[in-house]
């Protein structure tokens, strides 16, 4: 199948995309690049050899949407575009509403004018909000405690109220924890904006030297060292059930609704340790006072994704560290870092509405991959 990619040159989506061309998919990637880089699809086309075509269009702009469907036959849909700070979000409610709301109400409207109606939503555990016990389940009430999340909320509503309406939609909402880790060849990985908002690409940062210290925020919670417990996914296996939920709804109309996370927790201190295992020394560390709206405990039931997609994480918390620590070190300062040697033959390029992609040709005297505007592939 041909999948339209949205937000696909960011953390999760270019581990995705990877994931879908290594599953036998034609992938088409769409992105702002507002929070990241083109680079990570140079480097998901050198892992994959296949080329990666790419458009730079920003959701909230029906027309150039539009358009990308006009010019290619587009199967099914991923959807990660959006902004997802929770602290931004409390600062700049109506930016996150504008961009996550109004951008997903514009892909929906384009995705039905052209008859695609198969989609797979990148939700987030944060819909649980405060009050539910640990596991979270599915069927719980959801609601929200900040607007990121509530705008996560609002379109999985929406997307329900669209599945009842109209029994020819086949979508998938995937709520998923704290992914983290990288490619195991330390090319592709999480590369914040910024100050990291998650705890493991801030420690990544403190072992490389970009930060003085990781604060941990409380370490006198009823939990067994005291500090918060949290369901950490390598963000491969997460990639991987993208994938599965995308063959599941292939042939199944309906609104499905999956958690993906490990099922248990992990404190921030075991996530520290493991973190220093794989670096071969200790971080220098602060346990403060407590943090507003952090939560003791939170992880996944994610039972349901086993019994329908038959997928369950495979990576330990130590390979999720180790993977995380080659791609940062491998790293420093992440996609900004990176460098076009002398040799790289640029051919076209991709630029605010225009067409380009990236192609796994190597020119013999760099040794490096070539980019160029690709045609329907």
């Amino acid at each position: 199948m041909r999948i339209l990619v949205t937000g696909g040159t960011g953390y999760i989506g270019t581990h995705t995309v990877l994931a879908l061309q290594e599953s036998g998919h034609n992938v088409v990637v769409i992105d702002n690049l507002v929070n990241s880089s083109e680079e990570s699809l140079r480097r998901v086309a050198e892992l994959s050899g296949t080329a990666v075509t790419f458009h730079r269009v920003d959701l909230l702009d029906e027309a150039a949407l539009d358009a990308v469907f006009v010019e290619l036959s587009i199967d099914a849909v991923v959807h990660f575009a959006g902004l997802k700070a929770v602290g931004e979000s409390v600062r700049e409610p109506l930016r996150y509403y504008h961009n996550n709301v109004v951008g997903t109400l514009n892909l929906l409207r384009v995705m039905d004018r052209h008859g695609v109606r198969s989609l797979v939503f990148s939700s987030s555990a944060t819909v649980y909000g405060e009050h539910n016990p640990v596991p979270y389940v599915e069927k719980m009430e959801i609601g929200a405690n900040n607007p990121y999340g509530r705008t996560k909320e609002h379109v999985e509503d929406i997307l329900s109220d669209l599945g009842a309406a109209d029994p020819r939609w086949h979508i998938a909402l995937l709520r998923y924890f704290n992914p983290v880790g990288a490619h195991p060849s330390g090319r592709i990985g999480e590369d914040p904006q910024g100050i990291p908002n998650n705890l493991v690409p801030f420690i990544a940062q403190v072992a490389v030297g970009r930060r003085e210290k990781l604060m941990i925020f409380g370490g006198d919670y009823d939990t067994p060292d005291g500090t918060c417990l949290r369901d950490f996914i390598h963000v491969v296996d997460l990639a991987a059930g993208h994938v599965a939920a995308l063959d599941h709804i292939a042939p199944r109309a309906g609104v499905f609704r999956w958690n993906l996370g490990s099922g248990h927790g992990t404190s921030v201190l075991e996530m520290l340790r493991s973190f220093e295992k794989a670096t071969g020394r200790p971080l220098p560390c602060e346990i403060t006072a407590r943090r507003t709206g952090d939560l003791p405990a939170f992880w996944a039931d994610a039972s349901s994704a086993l019994a329908d997609l038959s997928w369950s994480t495979t990576k330990t918390v130590d390979e999720m560290c180790e993977d995380h620590w080659r791609w940062q070190k491998n790293n420093p300062l992440g996609y900004a870092g990176w460098q076009e040697p002398a040799g790289f033959v640029r051919s076209g390029g991709v630029a605010e509405g225009v067409r380009g992609g990236f192609a796994p040709q190597r020119n013999p005297d760099a040794g490096m991959i070539l980019r160029f505007p690709l045609g329907d592939s």
